[in-house]
């Protein structure tokens, strides 16, 4: 947290603000017990481990405990609260949408949806067309619920690709570049190192064909351009 957060003061770095983030910082800014479970049950009893270290859950993980840690955390990491409470919903460009969970096709504004669509809406958003010139890149829903695959995601209505690798699951990290009208994409998988992002002009032609539903990729680093996924608007 500390290392996203000094990338974006001191480099500029977009981040955007998801479903955990939330969750942590409504857990700990209020006296909820249903905000309090809903983290809970959603991986925030690892982020208290994380900010309070192991020595502070040896005894039993009680509701004293919790009321503990979360004072802990108040006290000693309030910058990171104030930061995921600030974070933006969504980052647009002149040519794509960056979100985390996506947008309601359903509203003639996607602006004015509620927040809690940027932040967790799935099936409305995958299976519609956006309605939007721009293209939709997304996060939340892993891929390996899209195309039985971690790899990115163009999906077959060519107006949205989603970049969830299920790292959290023990699949992968994905990272997608998108640089003067290609996509180069990224990936790592658990345990693995790192790949040489150096793009080689010769991977970039090896996978110049489009990208279409289903396919798998056994690149870990290849680039395409993007005319080859008919994403580009005429």
């Amino acid at each position: 947290m500390q290392r996203v957060k000094e990338l974006h003061e001191e480099f500029g770095v977009v981040v955007l603000k998801g479903n955990h983030d939330d969750m942590m910082v409504s857990a700990l800014i209020n006296n909820d017990e249903s905000l309090n479970a809903h983290w809970l049950n959603n991986g925030g009893y690892q982020t208290i481990e994380s900010y309070c270290g192991f020595d502070f859950l040896e005894e039993q993980f009680d509701w004293n405990t919790y009321i503990k840690a979360k004072e802990f955390i108040r006290n000693h990491f309030q910058p990171h609260i104030d930061f995921l409470n600030d974070l933006p919903l969504y980052h647009e460009t002149d040519t794509h949408i960056f979100v985390h969970a996506g947008i309601n096709p359903f509203y003639e504004d996607w602006k004015k949806q509620p927040d809690d669509d940027f932040l967790w809406i799935r099936d409305i958003f995958i299976n519609n067309l956006t309605g939007t010139d721009k293209i939709v890149v997304f996060g939340h829903t892993p891929c390996v619920y899209l195309h039985s695959s971690a790899d990115i995601w163009f999906s077959p209505l060519e107006d949205k690709i989603g970049v969830d690798g299920a790292c959290a699951y023990g699949k992968q990290l994905n990272c997608l570049e998108i640089n003067h009208g290609e996509y180069f994409l990224h990936s790592v998988k658990k345990g693995e190192s790192p790949p040489n992002l150096a793009r080689d002009k010769t991977i970039c032609e090896r996978y110049a064909n489009p990208i279409r539903e289903g396919d798998s990729f056994e690149a870990r680093d290849y680039c395409v351009n993007e005319r080859n996924f008919k994403f580009r608007k005429d």
